[in-house]
């Protein structure tokens, strides 16, 4: 049983960790929790910075939807696949991006009994706006941590994540 003094140790450990103070002997369910804060940061900033930029209904979802369609563009069963979800998911996604004006559907022009989805210019301007915000996010942390910490963080993250990790279906593995 853990007494009162214990309890206290344990909330002081957690709120330190979570405040930056560096520790070293954390508990292994707060490095995800740690990855998955600086991720959604970044996400969350990306997003506000858009809105800003004229992408004020973008979604992180998009965001995926968008890389998955490609600058090829690509049928909705091939957008369901990339995004780890049904072809009826990929296609909801699909006519919410064609009613806010970043994708449209064509005709494929190997294949007529397809319909292709591209993105239109304003999907194309969202993604180059996104890369564009993401290289000043990655500024900020060199500023605030040092180019070192945050180039040594990235080789770090290289090292332990496999190349076959960088996948787009981050929706349908969350259950979304």
């Amino acid at each position: 049983m853990v007494d009162d003094t214990e309890k206290v140790n344990q909330v002081v450990d957690r709120r330190n960790a979570l405040s930056g103070t560096p520790r070293y002997d954390t508990p292994g369910y707060e490095l995800p929790l740690l990855l998955l804060a600086g991720f959604r940061s970044l996400i969350d900033t990306l997003h506000a910075r858009l809105a800003e930029q004229g992408h004020p209904d973008g979604r992180p979802a998009h965001g995926f939807a968008m890389q998955a369609i490609g600058l090829s563009g690509a049928s909705a069963s091939e957008i369901g696949r990339r995004l780890g979800v049904s072809k009826q998911a990929a296609g909801k996604t699909v006519d919410r991006l064609v009613t806010l004006g970043y994708a449209e559907r064509a005709d494929d022009p190997a294949d007529a009994r397809r319909k292709l989805v591209r993105l239109t210019p304003h999907g194309l301007d969202a993604l180059a706006r996104s890369a564009a915000i993401f290289d000043e996010l990655r500024a900020d942390w060199a500023r605030t941590l040092g180019t070192q910490r945050v180039t040594d963080l990235e080789d770090a993250l290289r090292t332990m994540v496999p190349p076959e990790s960088f996948r787009l279906d981050a929706a349908g593995w969350l259950g979304a």
